[in-house]
């Protein structure tokens, strides 16, 4: 159970956000919606740790979820704005296939973003939507419980955009928690809206 109590954020001198609160337990979704500046982002990167709130406490299973900060890195898979890709490597390459993961797994993670067959295609010769398909199919191979996705559809076709909403049904399914930070619906099980207009300060 991931729960966060009266949480707020400053970005430069600006108050972002306050007194943000919610729960996401096992087989939930919280979707964040709002207009641009309300604080999605802000609030995925605070999730992920990656800054520390202005006040305010973030709770993994009721203890202190930004106390360790490498155990909580454990519990997240995070896909944020940038894919993350290095060009000079393929496809495969970018997904661990040099740390000995093996290329079956690779392979079938690409597959769950339809891009298996460029496998060893040199990454720098992607187009925009299948960087993204790339860097989205990192979340085949995470065996953590929390999916924080901050603009997840940017740059997706539609039958792409299918293929996101399946992986993370079953990511769902099997326990898992996302929280996903997006201005285009996502059809997802018994997702909840969570509008950060009404929290911005």
């Amino acid at each position: 159970m991931l729960e966060a109590r009266g949480l707020a954020a400053i970005r430069g001198e600006r108050l972002i956000f306050r007194d943000i609160s919610f729960r996401v337990g096992q087989g939930e979704a919280l979707v964040l919606v709002g207009p641009n500046g309300a604080g999605k982002s802000s609030l995925i990167r605070l999730v992920a740790g990656l800054t520390p709130p202005a006040s305010g406490e973030l709770l993994w299973d009721g203890a202190d979820a930004l106390d360790d900060p490498p155990l909580h890195a454990t519990r997240l898979c995070f896909v944020g704005h940038a894919d993350a890709i290095k060009p000079g490597l393929s496809v495969a390459e970018n997904l661990g296939l040099d740390r000995r993961r093996p290329r079956a797994l690779v392979l079938e993670a690409l597959a769950s973003v339809d891009l298996e067959r460029f496998a060893d295609l040199p990454a720098r010769l992607l187009s925009s939507g299948q960087r993204r398909r790339l860097a989205l199919s990192r979340l085949a191979l995470s065996a953590s419980p929390l999916w924080l996705l901050d603009e997840p559809t940017t740059g997706l076709d539609a039958a792409s955009v299918r293929r996101l909403e399946a992986n993370i049904a079953k990511h769902l399914g099997r326990g898992g928690m996302v929280i996903a930070a997006t201005h285009l619906p996502l059809d997802l099980p018994g997702a909840r809206p969570f509008d950060l207009a009404g929290q911005a300060a």
